[in-house]
């Protein structure tokens, strides 16, 4: 690796592990600034624009650390915007500036299928996932999931020697559950696992919902097997018709409250799945698309500046309730590009969270 490669990923790494910076703010700051280095120079500035006190900046010493244990770790990074990234994956609006894998990348040059259910699934419904991930690997599909109990659990077991990926909520090196210790060396050692987390973190509650959009992010269509209504499942169903993939659902039983997240997704129009060809059928489209792509990379836009009115204008129209930043662009007449820098300023001094779906509010 030459060292200005090695010196721009080190770069990025603290831009993305900084306070107050998520996917997003670090999107647009490199399409500002055009290098993570750049980013880092401007950000107290932006800061102070926006009222508030400049974020703690990762310390180059914090990231040659995470760095070192990484490649102790025998996993490496995929950065969005070059060398190998998922190329499905970096069409999502908060895609992960940074992915740490840990097994066969090649798997990701395969069509994949997301498989996700209940965590307390029936024994019927986990010998369904189990024996339809063998069959989807048998055709050369590889699935995705989040290595958790039940459903989860039962589809990488039927996929673990043809190809699954297994995404984590936390670090690369957490257990989550702790019995499945054993499964997710297996699948470091013949499939692949996926941290957006640093080594070394646990996961958290919040962690579980980026990791979903992961999954449905990563893979042509999302099948449910059996969720309730409300459940994380649904979640990364929803998360995957938004980014324009194939939702699949298994049907239930009425009288089995597991089945009524599934029956309502087909009542809502997802395709019912019973069988393997249901699902290659569903996803053949997606799956004729290329999968990765190296080369590209944030280019600068035009340096464009909001002035104190902008500034007042786009914080009298936010407030603790969330809004679309489209309807913040609509009520204000300013251009996308002021209302978005005023946002990045905000929210880098700590003032503005963003939600899901293009929203966010304003910290009083």
């Amino acid at each position: 690796m030459s060292v200005a490669l090695l010196e721009d990923r080190i770069a990025r790494l603290r831009l993305i592990r900084s306070a107050n910076i998520g996917p997003i703010t670090y999107f647009h700051l490199l399409q500002r600034f055009g290098s993570a280095d750049a980013a880092l120079r401007a950000i107290p500035d932006l800061a102070a624009r926006g009222r508030g006190k400049a974020p703690r900046l990762a310390a180059r010493a914090e990231i040659e650390r995470e760095m070192e244990r990484v490649d102790q770790l025998g996993a490496r990074y995929l950065f969005l915007g070059q060398g190998l990234y998922p190329l499905a994956l970096g069409e999502v609006e908060n895609a992960p500036p940074v992915l740490i894998v840990r097994g066969h990348e090649a798997l990701l040059d395969r069509p994949m299928v997301a498989m996700v259910g209940a965590r307390n699934a029936s024994a019927a419904a986990c010998r369904f996932a189990r024996d339809l991930a063998v069959r989807l690997g048998e055709r050369g599909h590889v699935t995705v999931s989040g290595l958790a109990r039940g459903i989860d659990t039962a589809v990488h077991a039927g996929s673990i020697d043809s190809g699954t990926i297994a995404v984590i909520a936390g670090g690369i090196d957490s257990y989550y559950p702790p019995e499945n210790r054993d499964l997710q060396e297996r699948i470091a050692h013949t499939g692949l696992l996926v941290a957006e987390q640093p080594p070394g973190r646990e996961p958290q509650a919040r962690h579980f919902p980026y990791r979903n959009r992961i999954i449905a992010g990563l893979a042509g269509g999302t099948l449910v097997v059996e969720a309730a209504p409300r459940s994380g499942s649904l979640i990364t169903a929803r998360l995957a018709a938004e980014y324009g993939r194939e939702v699949m659902a298994v049907p239930g039983s009425p009288l089995d409250a597991r089945a009524q997240g599934c029956n309502q997704l087909i009542r809502d129009g997802a395709t019912l799945v019973q069988n393997v060809d249901d699902v290659i059928e569903a996803i053949s489209s997606f799956a004729a698309m290329p999968f990765r792509q190296g080369g590209q990379d944030f280019r600068p836009a035009a340096p464009v500046d909001a002035s104190e009115r902008d500034r007042d204008m786009v914080i009298g129209l936010l407030g603790a309730v969330s809004v679309a930043v489209d309807e913040v662009v609509r009520q204000s007449g300013l251009p996308p590009m002021i209302v978005q820098i005023v946002l990045l300023e905000l929210e880098l001094a700590g003032r503005l969270e963003r939600q899901a779906g293009g929203r966010c509010s304003l910290i009083e």
